[in-house]
């Protein structure tokens, strides 16, 4: 018993002499709760919408009020130019636009009916129809409240639009996504382990000793994995466009482009991780937990990133699934050009400069 004992304390023992491990334990469980806490929800809110009010009477300014009152809806801005309204979703900065045409109290009160256009942006369907159901729901509110006001019947009626996907097909949403998953698993993954193995069997050094620049060495590692991805890619939006009717409204040589920086950054993103440890099962340890869970939450095709916290909202921003993401929805459902997503590329590029940088350095000091 003594023995047992002993051999016991001795595993707590090793157990809490390693950070690792102990991270493994405690730190790893709570991180997760903690974002998925936070960032799984289906709830929707601080959704932006544009009011286009040609009404600019008690009607409109009442629905206006309570939409703004609910905390699902942020009015963003009102517009009285109905040409404008398409312009604002190929920026991206609205969900949802709501139009009440000129008469709208007058004609509720005369002639006991009115109609009420609901457009929504329908890339990403689930969203789409649940904010035009909130909609529909504040807009049903005020007339059983005007009902019992005025003793009459009389009715609104939501005309709903859906843009880019009229359909609701889910492939507008989740192709994208996995996309930016598929592409940064594989590039990361396999760039970091190819390195650390040269390291774990000792050919590494024997690379480095070679008259080629070590630099070209390690570049070389990664040059058949960016066309491997790249084959991928070409699986992916194969399959996607056959099988599942994904349309490429966009050009398919920016997305193509775009697809590669990716790649590349993703790729860069590995031989940092190649520099950092110094084993296979850490580099997939690390490549599989850095990767995995951050572009699944903070991409924000399976979760809206503004219904997370202000913080979260801000690591999102260091994700490089998560710019790409809006590209590829910008390109291939929008069919937006490069004057719409230069500043997503201008990220997507610097994030790709430094860590090619940062991987360099890191080189440098351990061949001293």
């Amino acid at each position: 018993m003594k023995q047992f004992k002993a051999f016991v304390q001795k595993e707590f023992l090793h157990v809490f002499r390693d950070p690792k491990t102990l991270l493994m334990l405690f730190g790893v469980p709570v991180m997760l709760i903690l974002l998925f806490g936070f960032a799984l929800t289906n709830e929707l809110k601080n959704s932006k919408i544009v009011i286009c009010d040609f009404a600019h009477d008690e009607a409109s300014r009442d629905i206006t009020e309570r939409l703004s009152a609910g905390g699902i809806f942020i009015v963003g801005q009102t517009i009285s130019d109905y040409t404008k309204i398409e312009e604002t979703f190929k920026a991206g900065n609205i969900k949802l636009a709501i139009l009440f045409p000129a008469g709208l109290y007058d004609n509720l009160m005369h002639q006991h009916k009115a109609q009420v256009r609901i457009i929504a942006d329908a890339s990403d369907p689930n969203s789409a129809a649940t904010l035009t159901g909130y909609a529909t729901n504040i807009i049903m509110e005020y007339q059983r409240d005007l009902l019992k006001e005025a003793e009459m019947p009389m009715q609104i009626i939501p005309e709903i639009r859906m843009l880019y996907n009229p359909e609701l097909k889910g492939a507008t949403n989740f192709v994208p996504g996995v996309m930016a998953l598929v592409l940064m698993l594989i590039c990361v993954l396999m760039t970091s382990v190819s390195i650390v193995r040269e390291k774990e069997l000792g050919t590494m050094d024997i690379l480095l000793a070679s008259p080629v620049n070590p630099f070209l060495v390690i570049i070389s590692k990664a040059i058949p994995y960016l066309f491997l991805s790249i084959i991928n890619l070409i699986a992916i939006l194969l399959l996607s466009t056959t099988l599942l009717d994904m349309p490429i409204r966009g050009s398919i040589l920016l997305l193509l482009g775009e697809s590669i920086l990716l790649i590349i950054t993703a790729l860069s993103l590995g031989l940092l991780i190649s520099n950092v440890v110094q084993s296979q099962q850490a580099a997939m340890l690390t490549s599989m937990m850095g990767m995995l869970v951050p572009t699944m939450l903070f991409t924000g095709f399976l979760f809206p990133i503004e219904n997370m916290p202000v913080a979260l909202q801000v690591i999102s921003n260091i994700v490089p699934a998560k710019w790409y993401y809006t590209i590829v929805k910008a390109i291939m459902i929008k069919g937006l050009g490069i004057a719409a997503i230069w500043k997503e590329t201008m990220v997507l590029a610097g994030m790709t400069i430094l860590l090619l940088l940062i991987s360099f350095k890191k080189f440098k000091r351990r061949l001293e």
